[in-house]
């Protein structure tokens, strides 16, 4: 079987607190794991969920990936601030992708930097 992971894509063009990246991403991470494959989420689970999160400068950026994942039918989940803190409400901040196939991830996401 194939390496399973996880990849949070936080935007860096809007002024977040540290705080506030953590919990987009957080939020990022368990709204694309509800749309991931039983057998997938149970596999990586067992195998330590691994997790990478990287950064963009755009929401075009960030929306272009949530269009190619779904284009290869990854699971995957914008995220989008409930407006309560920082941020105006609907503002896109963040996207998870996976648990799915390492290999599937990285043909979308393995030109990003590391946040």
């Amino acid at each position: 079987m194939t390496e399973l992971k996880q990849v949070i894509v936080i935007r860096t063009d809007i002024r977040m607190s540290i705080g506030k990246m953590i919990a987009q991403g957080a939020h990022a991470s368990l709204l694309s794991y509800k749309k991931a494959n039983f057998f997938k989420k149970i596999s990586w689970e067992n195998t330590g969920q691994k997790k990478v999160v990287l950064k963009v400068n755009s929401e075009k950026e960030l929306l272009d990936l949530y269009e190619n994942c779904n284009k290869e039918k990854i699971p995957c989940a914008i995220v989008k601030d409930a407006g309560k803190t920082e941020l105006s409400p609907g503002t896109i901040t963040a996207l998870g992708i996976g648990p799915d196939d390492s290999t599937k991830i990285d043909k979308i996401t393995g030109h990003l930097k590391l946040l």
